[in-house]
């Protein structure tokens, strides 16, 4: 379960990746079926979505740690 919630992204990649290949290489599949298919992915990107954002806002709340606090600003003029 950690490995779900730690590389949602990838999952649903290599989830849609093997989607398109079945629907590519099975041209046999009932339209409607492969149109069901392709909104519960665009559903399910969306929950992908918003998994990474609550991961980026849970790392931007975080304090830096203490080496980094210290550095110098590279792009600050000398």
């Amino acid at each position: 379960m950690q490995f779900i919630t730690t590389h949602p992204a990838r999952i649903y990649a290599v989830f849609v990746a093997a989607l398109a290949l079945v629907a590519h290489y099975i041209p046999s599949l009932p339209s409607a079926l492969v149109l069901a298919l392709a909104a519960a992915v665009l559903g399910t990107g969306e929950a992908v979505q918003r998994a990474e954002n609550d991961k980026t806002a849970a790392a931007l709340a975080e304090p830096a740690p203490a080496e980094t606090v210290d550095q110098a600003d590279p792009f600050e003029a000398e």
